[in-house]
């Protein structure tokens, strides 16, 4: 037996002991586990689950151990997520600090800041919101002036982000504030840490026309942050920044983060329309735009496969993180729009004053916003356009 089917088996094994039958089953967005300080568990299973997977590291298993991660391979990393897929696990935490803000700071902070925010956002103690848009500041990102004053041993930030997703749950922030006023717009922008709690922040929720929202208005009013909490130099935020989004639209993009809901697309056309007398679903030009759909959705999920290999080797994914933000999201959209034209005027039945509704008319609504989240789909495709086709 080798190396790697001893992993395999052991893995097989202990998740069989370790994950219980509950965190087997399929789940909607209010079944995630997201941890952070003020964060209370839906049952003994789900908080059993996280500790379990947080104890092993697996929780970011491609994490080195000494951050609180399991120091898996690339090889160990495919075999343990096909395990996980073997049993239906739920993924026992979600987190903007695993997806995003910890590949930037494995990149670019300091080992005490490793040392320090890691391990709290492997075992599920922190929970991170993500400071980057502005009202005057979204697809030209580097254009914001949330403002840091010099004031000696600390920065003293004001002004307002937009767009911030769960700012009203959030324990901390990652957040680009222009420290140098007098420099270049991408020069001038620093990448601070600080506490949501710390005097001067406020929070106000964003309702979008699909009912329930993540979405908040933050607002800084003279926040006291200190300087040991920038992430790589001062003024070279952008560069962390940049490093960051190719995370972010990767797990935008990746049907692993696709929004919770999403009905199976051909049993929900097969219920809604029915089947011919040759077992086919009843109504030809529908059946064709699904057929479509598959094949393309089976090309994306083959892409996003190689693209996670390519990453489990060490490698950076670079401007490929804008082809699978386009793709997935937009197929995302096709698949929400599929359903409602599968559904016919039923579909557009909805409860709206249920926020936390996965009827299919919120679903469809919510899914717009797949392609403006991360960078729009028109940004997406003028970033392939100069890195890839190099057109001016």
């Amino acid at each position: 037996m080798t190396d790697l089917q001893e992993f395999r088996a052991a893995t097989r094994a202990w998740l069989e002991e370790n994950c219980p039958q509950e965190m087997r089953q399929p789940m909607n967005e209010a079944d995630v586990c997201w941890g952070g300080r003020n964060w209370v568990f839906q049952s003994d299973a789900q908080r059993d689950w996280l500790n379990a997977m947080a104890d092993r590291g697996w929780t970011v298993p491609e994490w080195p151990k000494a951050y609180g991660g399991g120091g898996l391979n690339g090889d160990e990393q495919r075999v343990l997520k096909e395990e996980l897929d073997r049993i239906n696990a739920r993924p026992p935490l979600q987190s903007f600090g695993i997806w995003m803000l910890g590949p930037a700071l494995l990149e670019f902070g300091t080992d005490e800041q490793k040392r320090h925010y890691l391990p709290q956002v492997a075992r599920g103690e922190i929970r991170w919101c993500q400071g980057y848009s502005e009202p005057g500041a979204g697809s030209d990102l580097a254009g914001v002036q949330t403002k840091g004053v010099d004031a000696g041993d600390y920065f003293e930030v004001t002004g307002q982000k937009i767009w911030t997703s769960y700012a009203d749950k959030a324990d901390w922030i990652f957040c680009l504030v222009r420290t140098e006023p007098d420099a270049p717009k991408h020069k001038g922008i620093s990448f601070l840490l600080f506490d949501m709690a710390s005097e001067g922040v406020t929070t106000k929720p964003i309702k979008l026309i699909s009912g329930a929202s993540p979405f908040c208005e933050t607002f800084f009013d003279g926040v006291k942050v200190p300087k040991d909490q920038i992430v790589s130099e001062r003024g070279k935020g952008w560069t962390v920044a940049k490093y960051l989004l190719t995370h972010e639209r990767e797990m935008i993009g990746s049907s692993d983060a696709a929004l919770f809901g999403s009905e199976d697309l051909v049993e929900v056309a097969r219920d809604a329309i029915g089947l011919n007398e040759n077992n086919q679903l009843d109504d030809p030009v529908l059946r064709g735009k699904i057929a479509d759909f598959l094949i393309d959705e089976l090309a994306f999920d083959a892409e996003l496969a190689r693209a996670k290999d390519w990453m489990r080797a060490g490698n950076q994914l670079g401007v490929e993180s804008a082809t699978l933000k386009y793709t997935g999201t937009e197929l995302n959209k096709r698949r929400q729009e599929l359903i409602m034209e599968a559904g016919g005027l039923e579909a557009l039945e909805w409860d709206f004053a249920n926020a936390e509704s996965d009827e299919k008319a919120s679903l469809w609504l919510r899914s717009k916003g797949n392609s403006i989240e991360g960078g729009t789909s028109e940004v997406m495709l003028s970033i392939l356009s100069k890195a890839v086709l190099e057109l001016g």
